[in-house]
């Protein structure tokens, strides 16, 4: 959960996006990790897509 965390707050800093309250930051940390994950994962399917129609 802190390398999930560290992740999270990294990203908060760097797009400048509010600061969540302490409450929150646990909440924050799972949707920004699961919207990272889901971003990989649709990467992963578009390369084996390609590399499917290619041949």
């Amino acid at each position: 959960m802190t390398l999930l965390l560290g992740l999270a707050r990294a990203f908060i800093n760097f797009f400048g996006i509010t600061k969540p309250l302490v409450g929150q930051e646990r909440r924050a940390a799972w949707f920004i990790g699961v919207l990272l994950l889901l971003i990989v994962v649709g990467m992963l399917l578009a390369l084996v897509a390609f590399l499917h129609i290619r041949g």
